[in-house]
């Protein structure tokens, strides 16, 4: 579970914006968070509630957007969507790193990131 790790660095860096701004208090804070990061959002909403709790942060809303996971084939030049395999033992379908269009190994170029896109301040 990586969600308390990059959640923890996600409040540290709200914090720090909220200090050089001397902010009174955060009302809002809109993360973006890539499919391919594999982060479950109720965890990092859990995660967030609890790392929260003693910082002008706490009671701050937590808006969460999803960016969709992007490849693309360095072979036919397909850029898009993954194909999944579902694999019982995981419980979920997972991505596979094949090309959809040709079966060729493709890279992952979108989805991985997990950013802050806004923050609300009262000053």
């Amino acid at each position: 579970m990586h969600e308390g790790s990059i959640t923890t660095q996600v409040v540290k860096n709200v914090l720090q914006e909220a200090n050089k701004r001397n902010a009174k208090k955060v009302v809002e804070v809109q993360l973006v968070i890539g499919k391919l990061t594999f982060l479950n959002p109720e965890q990092v909403r859990f995660w967030y509630e609890i790392l929260t709790k003693d910082t002008i942060m706490k009671g701050s809303r937590l808006i969460i957007e999803e960016s969709e996971g992007v490849v693309k084939c360095p072979k036919c030049g397909y850029e898009g969507d993954f194909k999944y395999v579902d694999d019982p033992a995981m419980h979920v379908p997972t991505p596979t790193l094949n090309c959809p269009k040709c079966g060729g190994t493709v890279e992952m170029v979108g989805g991985k990131d997990c950013l802050i896109k806004n923050i609300k301040m009262m000053i």
